[in-house]
Formats: C-alpha cells, structure tokens, sequence
C-alpha cells in the first residue's frame, strides 16, 4: 500500500507548499461544521490469511473544515471529523453454506485530512492524512459448527482485542455542491487502512497481521461558519 502512503504525503505537501506562499494564493478564512453519515465495507488484513467477505457497517459523526488558501482554481485547507465507526470482518467457507461468522468492532475514529478542492459552486476535492481510532468494543455473530473443522484457524473468533488504540492513513475522493443558503453537501469515497493490529502480533501470538481496512461511502453537511 505504499501508493496511498505518496497520496497523502504528496496532498499534505502540497498544502504547506500552497499555504508557505501567501502572497501568491488568495487568503481565505472559511470555516464549516456539520454531519457526516455513510455505510463501511469492512475487512481484516490476517497473517496467515482468512477467507473473508466484506462486512457492512455504519459510520456517522461531526465534521469540521478550515479552508485556508485559494490557489488559482485550487483551494486548500484541513478537515476534522470525530466519527463513531464500525470496522471488523466477516467470515465463511466454500462449500459450507452453514457456516458464518462476523464480528463488528466498534470505535471512535478521529481523520485529520489535508482538503484540496478544484471548482467554484460544484467542485472535486481529494482529501489524505492520518486517522486515530478508540476501541470501544465488540459483537460477534456464528453460526454453525466451526469447531469440527480441522486445519482451519479460528482462534481469532474468541481472541481478546489486545490493542485497542487504532492508527493509519486514510485517502479519498469526492464531490461538493455550494450553496449560499442551504449549506454544503458533500459525496465521498474514502479509503482506510490501519497500521497497527489489533490482536496480539508478538512472535509467540498466532497472528503477526490483524489491520482494519474500510471503504466508505459518506453524505455530509456543512454550513459555513465564515467566509
């Protein structure tokens, strides 16, 4: 994944570059809060590897914008959203349609995006940086006999969550519509991925790689607070 690592090291970059030369950029002071709300499509990166599909959950919370800088047709600030968000993974095996498991983990994830925006009324923005998330805890669902299984893993559908403190970079895309009395609606795509396991990853514990990885679809709303 070292593709979006340069994603959201190159949109930081070029907002410190875009914010450094004032005297170039138009200044703004644009600050917006709102909501957000939207759908996660939910995996688990294993060392070794579990056959998994894609869990759904929700993510919803407030948002907060800060909008710098207008560089020619590009505008660039920062955003900030505390979000409750379900992660975890779903699980299953070929050939036996009785056998289901998912567990949903719940946090509160904290994103701290670099904004770059191109548009007047309707515009494309790209957003990247890190996020932090809290564990707050967990619910899982089986059904059929896993146990009589023989030489597959699930030690990780009793296992404890050990670290609970989430970390990694998060991407994504979207579009925008201004508007001057109802506010701001925004459609996204945004793409997670943890640097930090949540299981046990010594070289004694049964995995070395246990990682949230998160597609969301949000709807957000903003209204400006300045302009």
């Amino acid at each position: 994944m070292k593709w979006w690592r340069s994603i959201v090291l190159f949109t930081i970059l070029t907002c410190l570059t875009t914010g450094a030369s004032a005297q170039v950029g138009d200044l703004l002071n644009n600050f917006s809060v709102g909501v957000n709300a939207g759908v996660n499509l939910n995996s688990a990166q294993f060392s070794p590897t579990i056959r998994q599909s894609q869990l759904i959950g929700t993510v919803f919370g407030i948002t907060g914008r800060y909008i710098s800088e207008k560089y020619f047709g590009m505008t660039c600030g920062v955003r900030l959203e505390v979000n409750y968000s379900q992660h975890g993974w779903k699980e299953f095996m070929e050939g036996f349609d009785d056998l289901q498991f998912q567990r949903t983990l719940n946090y509160i994830d904290i994103p701290f995006l670099a904004h770059l925006a191109f548009g007047k009324k309707f515009q494309f923005f790209i957003d990247g940086g890190p996020q932090i998330g809290f564990y707050l805890n967990d619910k899982s669902k089986i059904e059929g006999d896993w146990e009589s299984l023989t030489d597959v893993i699930v030690a990780q559908h009793t296992l404890n969550i050990k670290h609970k403190f989430d970390y990694g970079i998060a991407g994504g895309l979207g579009i925008e519509l201004k508007t001057k009395k109802a506010g701001n609606f925004l459609l996204e795509g945004r793409y997670y991925y943890a640097l930090s396991d949540f299981f046990g990853n010594e070289k004694q514990d049964i995995f070395g790689r246990s990682a949230n990885t998160t597609i969301s679809i949000k709807l957000s709303y903003l209204f400006d607070i300045t302009k």
